[in-house]
């Protein structure tokens, strides 16, 4: 373990103050920020703050770069994605380490995420040679309408911090499959993973200026992607608010991706199988700690399964592990990557606690030496909640979850819609009659039935409502970084 932790820091120090422009590392000149270790608060190194000047070289770089990037045919686009695929996958233990020590969450499942960029890079690759066009037929002899789909151009993407290798992949790939250059610009939080990614893009010999990542706030730094001329789209994850003033304040038209809040509802019916419901809201409030735009924050379950759910959910949620999740690779959380989101999930249970919600399990931090410095909170279910509660009507994005009874489909499918967000929703139930009508009637973009999984790598995900607009994944997430042209010829023929 002491080997590798050598080369974990070695790994840290190679990156220390670094962007990656123009195909290389270079030392940024901008003020330095502090990267912190959540589960001790220990500082592991520093970001350079993108100047005004280091913003306009990797654009300008991207810029450049998309002219033969965009003209490459695809198969030499898709094996390039192949090769970031292998090499990522190849290094994947490493990469993980690196995230966990900027973010938290443990190492296990931090692998688990570095191996799904590299899916992603595998799926995109392969897509990138099914760009077809369209013949579309016109209503006069002589004429032939095509459709053609040609990159928009340099892609500013802005990242999250809680999903740091995978939430950078999705844009990422995109944007080479299609012949789109990008400037990534992570979260100051989670800097590194998304370096480390840059340097296997240099690895796999993808051109320089195609990827660039700029480090910094993304209040300066992000901003200033939005409002640099030459990038065409934005593609944002993060939360509504910000993608709001990001929509509102963008100077020109540009195409944009916004994967915005969640405030994920869970139903479970009368005909549920409860041991299966359990174990599904078991891992999807509280896997990476509850930071996932997709968690269930709030769940309705029938009043004839009330009493048992909670009782199961309760004791399950005492019997997960928190731990330094370096330390412990295994464990099923590990540290919340800030005091943000922690002082957020004490304000909600708070809030819940005094308008009267029972506390089931959790509620307080883990005890122990171990655990003073570092950013960790057990995992919490609150039952006999309203929609007075904060825990039921705002997104917590922490190890918090609520629970209420229903009486009536409808009164379960009106509280889960009662939200102006509509990413995704989950419904355990095994009567034919509770799917189709949940499934029909709850207003997101995503339902998933039986399973918590409400993301699949080729079938379109994005949100209604204030949760954003536009799609990734699948054929449409791709579309999303094409312009659509039409060609429409006289050739005469059949005149």
């Amino acid at each position: 373990m002491n080997n590798n932790k050598n080369a974990l820091f070695e790994s840290i120090a190679a990156l220390e103050g670094a962007l990656f422009i123009d195909g290389q590392l270079r030392k940024g000149t901008g003020e330095r920020l502090p990267v912190e270790n959540p589960a001790n608060g220990q500082v592991i190194g520093h970001i350079a703050a993108a100047t005004p000047d280091e913003v306009n070289d990797a654009v300008s770089a991207a810029h450049r770069a998309f002219q033969t990037w965009s003209r490459e045919l695809p198969r030499t686009r898709a094996d390039a994605l192949h090769r970031l695929g292998d090499l990522i996958a190849a290094d994947a233990l490493h990469m993980a380490q690196i995230m966990t020590l900027e973010q938290g969450k443990p190492v296990n499942e931090a692998k688990g995420e570095v191996l799904k960029l590299a899916e992603a890079c595998h799926f995109y690759a392969e897509e990138a040679t099914r760009i077809h066009g369209e013949i579309i037929p016109n209503d006069q002899p002589g004429f032939q309408s095509m459709v053609v789909r040609e990159p928009i151009g340099v892609v500013g993407a802005i990242t999250p911090w809680n999903y740091p290798a995978e939430l950078v992949g999705w844009k990422l790939c995109a944007s080479l499959a299609s012949g789109c250059s990008i400037v990534i610009k992570p979260a100051e939080l989670t800097p590194y993973t998304a370096l480390a990614i840059a340097q296997k893009c240099a690895e796999a010999d993808i051109p320089a200026g195609v990827v660039n990542v700029l480090t910094g706030k993304g209040s300066v730094v992000g901003q200033a992607l939005v409002d640099h001329p030459y990038v065409a789209k934005i593609a944002f994850t993060g939360s509504s608010a910000v993608g709001l003033h990001i929509q509102q304040s963008c100077p020109q038209v540009k195409r944009m991706s916004l994967e915005l809040g969640g405030n994920c509802p869970l139903v479970v019916a009368a005909s549920a199988d409860l041991d299966a419901a359990v174990k599904g809201a078991l891992r999807r409030s509280f896997r990476n700690c509850g930071q996932i735009c997709i968690a269930i924050n709030r769940i309705y379950v029938h009043r004839s399964l009330y009493e048992a759910f909670i009782g199961k959910l309760g004791a399950a949620a005492d019997g997960l592990s928190v731990q330094n999740g370096l330390e412990f690779p295994a464990a099923d959380l590990g540290a919340m990557a800030s005091a943000e989101p922690l002082n957020k999930t004490r304000a909600h249970l708070a809030d819940a606690l005094e308008k009267g919600a029972r506390l089931v399990a959790g509620g307080k931090a883990p005890e122990g030496n171990e655990y003073a410095k570092g950013h960790f909170f057990r995992p919490t279910v609150v039952a006999d909640c309203t929609h007075r509660m904060l825990v039921m009507t705002e997104e917590t994005f922490g190890p918090l979850v609520g629970v209420a009874p229903f009486d009536h489909l409808a009164e379960a499918v009106e509280l889960a819609n009662d939200t102006p967000y509509g990413l995704a929703s989950y419904v355990y139930a095994r009567d034919l009659t509770e799917i189709h009508t949940l499934s029909t009637a709850l207003d997101y973009g995503n339902v998933a039935i039986n399973n918590v999984d409400a993301g699949i790598m080729n079938a379109p995900y994005g949100g209604r409502k204030q949760s954003g607009v536009g799609y990734e994944h699948g054929r449409e997430g791709l579309l999303e970084y094409f312009h659509f042209k039409h060609v429409r010829l006289h050739h005469g023929v059949g005149n």
